[in-house]
């Protein structure tokens, strides 16, 4: 049962499970009793989402040494213990139950959840291609 990496606001898989959405804002216009319903998320978890200094690096970069260090940044922010905390609990519960993860990005090579698929991996988190 791996997790999901997903694009926030896209059609569910077939056995999901629990949606998370690790984004800094709730999504604009949407009354908070519909984000399950429109898949959105069904829990919101920023703590998994880059600070708003970190966004604004990862939306100026045009180069990739300029996403490298929005990377670096990032990874910086989840090596807090309360966030290796967070990423060894989700690996370990990729192990026996469905859910994903995900933020509203349209490319995932650029966006942060690429790097917390990294981060999962890493922690031996099982993982949906």
């Amino acid at each position: 049962m791996p997790i999901r990496i997903v694009r926030l606001g896209t059609p569910r898989a077939r056995d999901e499970g629990t949606r998370i959405g690790t984004v800094r804002r709730p999504p604009r216009g949407v009354p908070k009793e519909q984000f399950a319903a429109q898949d959105w998320y069904d829990v919101w978890y920023p703590n998994l989402s880059p600070s708003p200094e970190t966004v604004k690096r990862a939306q100026a970069a045009q180069t990739p040494k300029e996403w490298a260090a929005f990377t670096q940044q990032f990874r910086q922010e989840m090596a807090t213990p309360e966030n290796r905390h967070t990423i060894a609990l989700l690996a370990a519960l990729s192990q026996h139950n469905n859910f994903s993860v995900g933020c509203y990005c349209e490319d995932e090579a650029r966006c942060h959840r690429s790097v917390l698929r990294a981060l999962l991996s890493e922690a031996g988190a099982r993982i949906a291609d």
